[in-house]
């Protein structure tokens, strides 16, 4: 027999399943109520902020938007900021009932933000705010993994 000859290899097949989950997340605690309120301003102020682009009641939100933006896209400043209204509306309702995507859509839409308003004069501060939101954004997104399918605990018959 020749030392040099291919020998068979048997390998057995390793099959490994995923561990059945039966961990439930229970709705108490810090950790839940951070959650609750993280999910329900990011519910609110965004669906707030985006219905106001139509309105200018909060804000003058045409002096938000880098001159630049409106330059490079070829649309009016008007019609820019109602779209973005539009956008924030839909992230709120995206948040609201899909909170582990929708928080990370928030932040990025809160860094698309903060970019803007750096490009802008003067404005240094509010971006460092939106950047400040966005970390609350991605905080919530965490929590999400957690707590978005958590069910209440048991009450007390009385």
């Amino acid at each position: 027999m020749n030392a040099l000859q291919a020998q068979p290899f048997e390998r057995p097949a390793i099959v490994t399943a995923p561990a059945s989950s039966t961990a439930v997340a229970v709705a108490q605690g810090p950790a839940w109520q951070a959650f609750l309120i993280l999910h329900w301003a990011f519910v609110v102020l965004p669906i707030t902020a985006g219905a106001d682009k139509f309105f200018d009641v909060l804000a003058p939100w045409r002096d938000y938007l880098a001159p630049v933006v409106t330059d490079v896209l070829g649309v009016s400043g008007p019609a820019f900021m109602r779209s973005v209204g539009v956008g924030e509306i839909l992230l709120g309702l995206m948040v609201a009932f899909a909170p582990r995507v929708g928080a990370w859509l928030v932040a990025g839409w809160l860094w698309a933000i903060t970019l803007n308003l750096l490009l802008i004069p003067g404005y240094t501060d509010v971006a460092l705010r939106d950047a400040g939101l966005s970390l609350g954004a991605l905080a919530l997104a965490r929590l999400a993994t957690i707590y978005q399918d958590a069910v209440e605990p048991p009450r007390p018959r009385p």
